[in-house]
């Protein structure tokens, strides 16, 4: 008589505790990753938020714009430079000389010394700022004024002094966006856009990044990282 080997299986009921465990760990993975997204925004938002403080707090209690100082040394003592006292912060966000030679790295310079920001602060030591992405954070003014006083060319769209941070992915600019101002890059008080290749100045247009009026990029273009920029 021939006889059979008995083949043992999984039952149903183990294959249903199987898939339940599975969908277990990638509904675990998946929350990760949203909660992993939505910190990064708020540290780009609070690195934002925290440069507009220090900014007003100066002005508050010096009655000057931190970096634009006129009276920076009687206000912080003979380590701190003078600014031009104009409201303009001369540079752009991205400078970082040896020696504090513009406005903008002067902004690092006195609110340091001044206690607002943390951070080296000497006669020849005041370094850029970088965010959670390894890019500049700084501040500058619209950049037609800072050579001709009274006449302005925006910084992506915003007149006036900015705070500006690179390197920002898409998807983690737009969130910003939306959770700061109205989820638009070209509109409201928070921009983003490109660098100009030649001196890594923010474009001065809106640049159709996010939002209704650019719909959703292209996959590859999702990929790219730019700079944001809000108005002080």
């Amino acid at each position: 008589m021939w006889k059979y080997n008995k083949q043992s299986g999984f039952t149903l009921v183990e294959l249903a505790i199987v898939l339940v465990i599975i969908g277990l760990i990638l509904a675990a993975v998946l929350k990760g990753q949203e909660m992993m997204s939505n910190a990064k925004v708020k540290n780009v938002i609070n690195e934002l938020k925290g440069i507009a403080t220090a900014y007003y707090a100066y002005e508050d209690r010096y009655k000057a714009i931190p970096g634009d100082d006129i009276n920076a040394t009687a206000h912080l003592g003979q380590t701190a430079i003078a600014g031009g006292g104009d409201g303009i912060l001369n540079g752009t966000f991205k400078d970082n000389a040896g020696t504090p030679a513009t406005e903008s790295q002067l902004f690092w310079q006195h609110t340091r010394l001044a206690g607002f920001m943390t951070g080296a602060a000497t006669a020849t030591t005041a370094p850029v700022g970088t965010n959670s992405f390894g890019g500049i954070l700084g501040v500058q003014s619209d950049i037609a004024s800072q050579a001709a006083p009274g006449t302005s060319t925006p910084v992506l769209g915003l007149l006036g002094n900015v705070v500006c941070s690179g390197n920002i992915p898409w998807k983690i600019a737009q969130a910003v966006d939306i959770v700061m101002d109205d989820g638009n890059s070209d509109t409201g008080t928070v921009r983003a856009g490109t660098l100009k290749t030649a001196n890594a100045t923010p474009e001065t247009t809106a640049q159709l990044v996010y939002g209704t009026t650019s719909g959703v990029p292209n996959p590859g273009t999702m990929d790219e990282t730019h700079t944001i920029c809000m108005k002080l």
